[in-house]
């Protein structure tokens, strides 16, 4: 009975937070597994004692840590409003996300065996399918602020001087907990090759490598990009999560468009797979701004019972403004569903 009365009295310790006391019944349970003879557990139990002490102590520099003037115009800091559920991911790339998540929220089990939960992440493909979202979402299942770079700020005009804001900024990233996310990465990420650039372009993405492969694993860096291609090679090697985010399919499409219909409580009067076929090839924000456009018409015509008559008048204004008028064609909409 002396391991779980001393178990009963860990917990108790933890749950009031007193990290001293904790410490010693922590200590006092790797003794009785050693007495025990088992050697193994107890250095187990006796690292991770060691490492969430570290965890520990960082945490307590973290709050007393707070941006310079001059690394406060690198970046702005959101507070993340929609998790993973809310996105329409396919089935390919949900599990990818979801392991990553798991591995940083078990980062401890993970230092335990020497191993480091995967912090870099990479997403590819056009605008607008949902590349933005997908890192806010992570912010949101890692509860943990969101801090967006500022290229206006963090690019300078002299020589040497973004590598430096670089570096600043990195330096007080890793006070914390966060994701970092770099939108538009081929802004700093440049192939080097490239015989258009200039020598100072090719000196950030060095820089930037470096600075990269210093990152704690508790910074989850995510960087997006509408053009992969101009990416440096050995920045592809520094992500070890690459996701390409195509444009959705229809079945994709027609759920995205039932969930904004469900949460507006308006009634497109139309089965949403109709609606998707004639959307099919647009990205997520196009289709969100055609939803919108229909659930404000309905509301300012109160019409959110059956908005019907509306649908189609938006499909109408949406072919005519997506297609070239020599190649306008008459359709009807489908009146099944």
């Amino acid at each position: 009975m002396a391991q779980a009365d001393t178990l009963v009295e860990l917990l108790k310790t933890a749950s009031s937070g007193d990290q001293q006391s904790f410490r010693k019944v922590a200590e006092k349970l790797v003794q009785e597994e050693k007495d025990k003879g088992h050697r193994i557990l107890a250095e187990r139990l006796l690292k991770s004692l060691q490492q969430g002490a570290n965890i520990s102590a960082r945490s307590n520099a973290f709050k007393r840590s707070a941006p310079s003037s001059s690394v406060k115009d690198l970046f702005y800091e959101l507070t993340p409003e929609r998790g993973l559920d809310s996105l329409m991911l396919s089935e390919k790339i949900r599990p990818l996300i979801s392991e990553l998540v798991e591995e940083q929220k078990r980062a401890e089990l993970l230092h335990a065996y020497n191993l480091s939960p995967r912090n870099r992440i990479l997403l590819a493909g056009p605008p607008g399918n949902g590349k933005t979202t997908l890192v806010e979402a992570l912010a949101f299942e890692l509860m943990c602020p969101l801090i967006v770079i500022r290229y206006e700020s963090l690019i300078g005009s002299y020589l040497g001087e973004t590598s430096t804001r670089i570096k600043n900024l990195l330096e007080y990233v890793k006070s914390q907990r966060c994701v970092l996310f770099f939108d538009e990465f081929e802004t700093l990420g440049k192939e080097r090759g490239d015989i258009h650039e200039t020598g100072e372009i090719k000196r950030v993405v060095s820089s930037l490598l470096l600075q990269l492969d210093e990152l704690p694993d508790y910074v989850v860096l995510a960087a997006a990009s509408n053009h992969p291609e101009l990416l440096d090679r050995a920045v592809w090697r520094r992500f070890q999560l690459r996701i390409e985010l195509p444009k959705p399919s229809r079945a994709q499409l027609s759920d995205f468009i039932e969930s904004i219909a469900s949460r507006s409580g308006v009634n497109f009067g139309y089965a949403h797979e109709t609606i998707a076929k004639h959307l099919l090839g647009s990205n997520f924000a196009e289709v969100e701004e055609f939803s919108l456009s229909i659930i404000r018409r309905a509301v300012l015509d109160r019409k959110t019972d059956n908005a019907r008559s509306i649908v189609k008048t938006k499909i109408e204004q949406w072919r005519s403004r997506l297609m070239p008028k020599s190649e306008k064609i008459s359709f009807e909409l489908e009146t099944n569903g």
